[in-house]
């Protein structure tokens, strides 16, 4: 079953002069413990029937927000309260919904974050080294004693006459990754999750792209325009397919996949994206190694493009995938967001 579309008009919003930059300043004394701010998702995968322990200390405030509507509310109270460490209790999809949230309350001045990886996929968790079974207490312990990696979500922002709106997360897909991520439905069906289920998406696809026909999901890719850079130029193409026409692409600014997956080749640092043109069986072949970070000579003539780029626009006639949810067709300019800190063991 396909993902629920998400429309940049349901997005919370907060008025910018209202409460950005809105956390206040408290002075702690010494040996104080940290003030830190709950996001629970009792929907995520990993939280399902299970119960949170409030009572770990008075300096923890939990807020079990029922949807996307409620989470700046409860935002807004963790940013009166001084938040030193913002925990996010959910999946991909919890985080983005957080930092989109987020974004008009804390401005720039943003608390330090910890993610528990509770949902169905936690690629973030994954960059981020965090275990499977992180608890909140080691959270909060590793506020004090831990290590603090740095990374800036990818922001997309709506252009054109679709309604003005800007979310934040970390992996954004089309083409034949929106196909991959409904085939990844199905694996979390039959018990796969995290990297498994990456892995076993990956594998399938690679069989799909090498025997299916052009009129296959997984072949067929989605009519899409890519303009690079504030100059907005226009990513090349290699001529095989139609030049309208990419059959994969995905960016990310994680430097780490699941499954150990090597996708954007020596690229690392900031907005990566790796594009694949309508290329051609015999190409397919390459596919394991690309994955593996290798780059073979000739990529780009074969229709294979790893790219690094602040921001890019993308112009597409069929939905697209982030953080696991599916967006409309239409115009949209992806950037990076602020620099945020995350706390890990």
């Amino acid at each position: 079953m396909a993902p629920p579309i998400y429309e940049f008009a349901q997005v919370p919003h907060v008025d910018k002069h209202a409460e950005r930059d809105a956390r206040a300043r408290r002075q702690k004394a010494p040996g104080e413990a940290p003030c830190v701010g709950v996001i629970y998702n009792p929907r995520s995968h990993g939280n399902q029937g299970a119960d949170f322990d409030c009572g770990i200390t008075p300096h923890v405030h939990i807020a079990q927000p029922g949807d996307r509507s409620q989470l700046p509310e409860a935002l807004a109270e963790f940013a009166q309260r001084g938040i030193d460490l913002l925990v996010i209790n959910g999946g991909d999809g919890t985080v983005r919904d957080v930092l989109t949230c987020g974004a008009g309350i804390f401005g720039e001045n943003w608390p330090a974050i910890a993610v528990l990886p509770k949902g169905k996929t936690n690629a973030l968790t994954v960059d981020l080294g965090v275990p499977g079974d992180w608890t909140l207490q080691q959270a909060v312990e590793a506020f004090q004693a831990g290590k603090r990696i740095h990374r800036r979500p990818i922001e997309v922002a709506t252009q054109g006459d679709t309604p003005a709106g800007k979310v934040l997360g970390f992996i954004l897909g089309a083409g034949a990754f929106t196909t991959a991520t409904k085939a990844g439905q199905g694996a979390h069906k039959l018990g796969a999750f995290n990297s498994m289920a990456v892995g076993v998406t990956a594998a399938w696809g690679i069989l799909q792209w090498f025997f299916a026909g052009p009129t296959n999901s997984w072949r067929r890719g989605s009519p899409m325009k890519i303009h690079l850079g504030e100059q907005q130029t226009p990513m090349e193409h290699s001529g095989l397919g139609s030049p309208d026409w990419r059959q994969f692409m995905l960016a990310s600014t994680l430097e780490v996949l699941p499954a150990g997956i090597k996708l954007f080749g020596p690229l690392t640092k900031g907005l990566k994206m790796i594009v694949l043109d309508q290329i051609q069986r015999r190409s397919i072949l390459l596919i394991p190694s690309v994955l593996r970070g290798k780059v073979p000579s000739g990529l780009r003539e074969r229709g294979i493009h790893q790219i690094s780029t602040p921001q890019f626009t993308l112009d597409i006639e069929a939905q697209f995938i982030f953080d696991g949810e599916a967006f409309p067709a239409g115009k949209y300019r992806i950037g990076q967001g602020p620099e945020l800190e995350f706390v890990t063991p």
